[in-house]
């Protein structure tokens, strides 16, 4: 019989919900919240969130137009590129007026063929203001397919980094090598994920898939080590993050990280947002880490979107353009790749366990669950973005369709009886439970005559791990997944979110695997090693992987302690992931851990979209 309190809508993020009355008066006051629709898109373009100058060439000298004065300014803040289209690329920038903080600031930008500038191409200036928080985002055009340029920016007699950006290729091409993040936490560790992948030259870009940074407080989650690392929040900022200036001063700390800076002077990026580029499990009308006391909930979101545009490159969006922030990238004809929305335009509230125990018997209502978790009106992405990417799969010629988006698509089932004890987690009888059931499931596999109805039951009887994934919406994913299999498409997902490093295949309810999902790491957010209290020992953190493989029936990889990335390859015949990670987040001497490096691949036209190790 259950009778836990489950309120696990969090479990994969690590982050437990830890009142869950304020929870549900949260949920009910954002029951009463405004949709973000595309109304207030159009109204977040003319608050002027991040509006970009368009370049279309040489527009005469290239100095300056503001006079070399006396007056003190930095580029603390680096130099970005973003959204690469194969005939234009966003350049970025912040400047940092010292001596007079409220006056607007001429910045000249300069783009290249060669890194020395002496074959100029581009060049503008443009005035910025504390409106736009002094950043600068410029729509560079006419540029050549699958070229490289580099940029710089200029004013008042200081010039900026040089950056180096690619423009996307076109026609028929052999290779697409992208990097994958997600989760970077400051207060939790050093960013070295990122300095790491800094270090490949040869990537086509970065996929960002989205908590680019935590709005929590100075005492939220995962902070308790801030201090020891000096990467402790700012006086000013050191609160919950709810208002225009509290969420634009949280992306001018996070872009004082080098490795940061390093990674996005190097490499265009391809963003989406997640949920804490808001507030914790965001979903349209509302978040768990929002409640009354803390003002309206769609105001609050409009003002985190609009830093968001402000301080990320990425085209914005525009008063009569159809688009939001899902979009899609052409890299020649061997890749499409698909950016999701799956948090803030379509998401309905997340599902509670909670909310289906009957607080006398604490019986569990399976029936209403199982109707509820399955109903066509569960949406992820809404009906608009839904017909969107139908649409726009089934219209691809490219060898691999690629969805770049947040939440785990692939189908984490596990036993009933080990959500429970999820829910209050004691390491001890957890790894005890976790070897029990995994040893049952394994004498299933190997046709273990021996094997008990009761038994049998126990691994078979199973509930979805994370509601806040897909398992929670798992209408719309069978939706994907028929388009994909009527298409015979090549379909890969990339996924963040959970800080772990999974490798699934992607299963539709008739049994029929129609693709694979790579999911990355987290850059500095602890994962499942800390939510289950796992002790830092190689073997039990291994046994405790390879008891989740072997009861999850179609996960075929899990990393669950360690802090990295992903480097995705495709080629005509293979979409190959590579997991990497770091040696700490926790000491500024770091390393690679290539022990724990792992690559798997699937290939094209394979139709049982086999995960095969490499």
């Amino acid at each position: 019989m259950i009778s836990v309190n489950l309120n696990i809508t969090a479990i994969g993020k690590q982050e437990q919900i830890q009142n869950t009355e304020q929870v549900k008066t949260t949920f009910k006051q954002a029951t009463r919240m405004t949709q973000l629709t595309r109304r207030h898109f159009i109204k977040l373009s003319a608050l002027g969130l991040g509006a970009a100058i368009v370049s279309s060439g040489l527009q005469g000298c290239s100095d300056d137009d503001d006079p070399i004065t006396t007056r003190k300014v930095a580029f603390n803040h680096g130099i970005a590129s973003g959204d690469p289209l194969n005939d234009r690329v966003i350049i970025w920038t912040r400047v940092t007026p010292i001596d007079d903080p409220d006056s607007a600031v001429t910045v000249s930008w300069e783009v290249a063929s060669d890194e020395a500038f002496t074959n100029l191409l581009h060049n503008g200036s443009t005035e910025t203001t504390s409106a736009r928080d002094y950043t600068v985002k410029v729509d560079v055009q006419n540029l050549q397919p699958g070229t490289v340029y580099y940029y710089r920016f200029k004013t008042n007699g200081v010039t900026s980094a040089t950056g180096k950006t690619k423009t996307l290729p076109q026609g028929s091409i052999d290779r697409v090598k992208l990097a994958v993040f997600s989760c970077a936490n400051y207060p939790a560790g050093y960013f070295h994920v990122y300095g790491e992948a800094a270090k490949h030259s040869d990537l086509d870009a970065v996929v960002h898939l989205g908590d680019y940074f935590y709005e929590y407080g100075a005492n939220g989650y995962a902070t308790e080590d801030a201090e020891t690392l000096g990467r402790t929040l700012p006086a000013d900022n050191s609160g919950e993050l709810l208002t225009l200036g509290d969420y634009r001063k949280r992306y001018a700390l996070y872009r004082t990280d080098s490795d940061l800076q390093a990674l996005h002077k190097g490499v265009p990026f391809i963003v989406v947002w997640d949920d804490h580029e808001v507030a914790n499990d965001t979903w349209r009308d509302g978040a768990e880490n929002h409640n009354e006391s803390e003002g309206d909930f769609s105001q609050r979101k409009i003002q985190a979107l609009q830093a968001y545009f402000e301080w990320m490159p990425i085209r914005p969006v525009q008063e009569n353009d159809e688009e939001t922030i899902y979009r899609s990238f052409q890299f020649g004809d061997l890749v499409d790749l698909h950016m999701l929305d799956t948090r803030i335009i379509g998401r309905v509230q997340q599902l509670d366990y909670g909310n289906y125990l009957d607080p006398a018997t604490g019986s569990f209502n399976a029936p209403q669950f199982i109707a509820d978790v399955s109903s066509t009106s569960r949406t992820l992405l809404g009906t608009e973005q839904l017909g969107w990417l139908q649409n726009t799969m089934l219209s691809s010629n490219a060898v691999w369709q690629v969805l770049g988006q947040q939440v785990l698509m692939g189908k984490m089932m596990i036993p009933a009886e080990l959500i429970v004890q999820l829910a209050n987690p004691d390491p001890g009888t957890t790894l005890a439970l976790f070897a029990e059931l995994a040893q049952i499931k394994g004498r299933i596999l190997l046709g273990d005559p021996t094997v008990t109805d009761a038994e049998r039951a126990r691994v078979e009887t199973v509930l979805p791990y994370n509601l806040d994934a897909w398992d929670g919406y798992a209408y719309e994913r069978e939706v994907i997944l028929a388009t994909a299999k009527q298409a015979n498409i090549n379909l890969v997902t990339l996924a963040g979110d959970t800080h772990n490093a999974w490798g699934s295949e992607l299963r539709d309810n008739n049994g029929d695997t129609v693709g694979v999902e790579f999911a990355t790491a987290s850059v500095s957010s602890p994962g499942l090693e800390e939510y289950l209290s796992l002790p830092p020992l190689p073997a039990v953190i291994r046994q405790t992987e390879q008891g989740l493989e072997t009861l999850i029936d179609d996960l075929k990889y899990l990393n669950a302690s360690q802090r990295g990335f992903l480097i995705t390859t495709f080629t005509r015949s293979d979409a190959v992931a590579e997991w990497r990670f770091v040696s700490t987040v926790k000491s500024k001497l770091v390393s690679e851990d290539t022990s724990r490096r792992m690559t798997l691949k699937t290939q094209a036209g394979d139709n049982e979209h086999r995960l095969q190790p490499v």
